[in-house]
């Protein structure tokens, strides 16, 4: 398949009765909330999306995402490299739609005041949710020192011990 532009927003309905389907990348630096949770301002990320309608007439967006991206270890603060790979099962919903009636494994997407969805939202909400909580090396490869970190020279190494220090 061709890489093609993957658009910013879609109408689901008509994405879905013509079987689109995209293949291409959106660039980081496009993603603002994302570029706020990891170090780098450049970047792409591959993304595979393909629309149509399941077996019980659902609008079904389907795809999945991947990137590399470096965020900060939070035990040694050093760089860390992660490969984000995420694939998503979006429905989506309007002001009257029921949304106890989707299966389990669709998630639900809010439709804008032009029957669409915006796509980037989509694809940054995905990468977001796919970033650690808690990013950290495994223990072998991490720079971390078990010694107390200080800074400076303390009063007691200047100073005989029992000292005033002012």
């Amino acid at each position: 398949m061709q890489k093609v532009k993957i658009p910013i927003t879609l109408h689901p309905g008509k994405a879905a009765q013509h079987r689109l389907k995209y293949d291409g990348i959106v660039p980081l630096e496009k993603l603002t909330r994302l570029r706020e949770v990891v170090q780098e301002e450049v970047g792409e990320i591959a993304v595979k999306i393909h629309c149509k309608n399941d077996d019980q007439g659902f609008v079904v967006i389907r795809g999945n995402l991947s990137t590399h991206v470096t965020v900060t270890c939070q035990r040694c603060n050093g760089d860390l490299g992660l490969d984000l790979v995420q694939d998503f099962v979006y429905s989506p919903v309007g002001d009257e739609t029921e949304s106890d009636i989707f299966p389990e494994d669709y998630d639900e997407v809010a439709l804008d005041e032009n029957g669409e969805i915006n796509v980037f939202n989509l694809i940054e909400d995905e990468l977001i949710l796919a970033v650690p909580l808690v990013s950290t090396h495994n223990e072998a490869s991490c720079s971390y020192s078990a010694k107390p970190a200080s800074f400076g020279v303390s009063c007691k190494t200047r100073h005989a011990p029992f000292t005033r220090c002012d």
